[in-house]
Formats: C-alpha cells, structure tokens, sequence
C-alpha cells in the first residue's frame, strides 16, 4: 500500500453515476475511460479534508488519537485510543500509568474537539493556569491510574467538568460527551480511513452516485 500525504485533501468527482475519491484530479474516469472536462460546476472535483489535525496547533482542545501509531498508519478500528487536553500554546497534557506528561510532540494526527470558543477572552487568559493546577492534583498520581476506571479519559473529562462548572455550566458525563462530541468527529474519520486505505491500494475508491456520503462534507460540528 502507497502511503498519501495525510495532511492533503482527497479529491471526489462524480461520474458514471458513481462518487469517485482519488488523491489528484483525474483527467480520465477510471471506469469508462472518458476524458474528464469539468465544464460545469456540478461536474467540478469537490476537496474532501483530512478529519485529522496537528495536535500541537489546536488551543484549548480535546483531542484523541491511538496509543501507538496513527490512524492512518496500522490503526485496526479497535486498538487502544488514547487523549490529551491542549493549553494555549499547543502543549499537549495526558495522563497514564505514570502520571500526567506534557508533550511538545507526538500528537501530529489526531482527532480535535475545540473547547473554547474564540470570543470567551477570560476562559483563555486563565485555561493554561487552570490546565496546569489541575495537573498537579495528587488524584492524577501514577499509582492512582486504573485502565478502565481512571484513566486518560477521565483525567480528560474531569478537567472539562471543572472548566464547565467554573462557567456555571452543567457538568456532562463520559456518555453524553462521548456522544455529542467524540462520535460524530471519529465516525467521519473512520469512513475517511477507508477511503483513504483504499486509495493507498487501488489508486482510487468509489461508490454508487445514490450512496454517497455526505459526512465526507465539512458539516457544523458542536463545540462546548
């Protein structure tokens, strides 16, 4: 399989009734051969972006990625994920089995859920003194990690909790947050995989023009 740059955006055109994704504007349809002209916009090539981020350039965000490799290198669909917080700067803050660690590098694929809307000055001036005082809590020592009962996600979502009730917001639980905002964002990047794996193998990945899939589209995703 040859691997696509992941930050480049995929290409889909639609022809022989069929959606039609590649990683370069063809000049001919795979299936038919016919030189492809575009002299319509309904005919134009529509870019499909990555779903993936740079981690260490998203501020005050929630991100995910796998615990080893990158979704788009050896990620199964079932392998561990692991998340992280980011401060204003892009400094990444998780925490395992041996505590909290804060990472300049090593989230450069990932999946982002923005926290903090542009306009809320004050939530920014004080997030990275928030993040950090957080961090130091004794409850995130290495000893106190459990894999499935505390874990990154926990550290993850306690802190949101605390920033949203610090707003007087009301606090979420792991299955609303995990719904409103985690799933939406990795089931766009899962068929976004697929395409991609495809692509990788056959040059190109198509399906019939009355399936196609308008999650590869931009779309509104919910922010807190």
């Amino acid at each position: 399989m040859q691997p696509l740059d992941s930050e480049r955006d995929l290409i889909k055109i639609s022809h022989c009734k069929k959606d039609i994704f590649a990683s370069f504007v063809p000049m001919h349809c795979p299936f038919c051969g016919q030189s492809l002209a575009y002299r319509t916009l309904k005919e134009a090539p529509v870019s499909i972006p990555s779903p993936f981020v740079n981690g260490h350039r998203e501020r005050c965000s929630f991100l995910l990625k796998p615990t080893s490799g990158t979704f788009l290198r050896g990620y199964d669909g079932r392998s561990d994920l692991h998340v992280g917080i980011t401060n204003t700067n892009g400094l990444v803050y998780d925490y395992n089995e041996t505590g909290v660690h804060k990472a300049e590098y090593g989230w450069e694929q990932c999946v982002s859920v923005p926290l903090v809307q542009p306009d809320m000055h004050d939530l920014l001036t004080q997030w990275d003194t928030y993040l950090e005082q957080f961090s130091g809590a004794d409850i995130w020592l290495p000893h106190r990690y459990q894999e499935h009962f505390h874990n990154c996600y926990t550290y993850a979502l306690t802190f949101i909790n605390c920033v949203l009730n610090a707003q007087k917001k009301q606090q979420m639980n792991k299955s609303e947050f995990t719904e409103r905002f985690v799933i939406p964002r990795t089931r766009k990047a899962s068929k976004y995989i697929t395409i991609y794996k495809e692509i990788c193998t056959n040059g190109f990945y198509a399906v019939d023009h009355s399936d196609q899939d308008n999650q590869t589209s931009p779309g509104r995703q919910e922010t807190l």
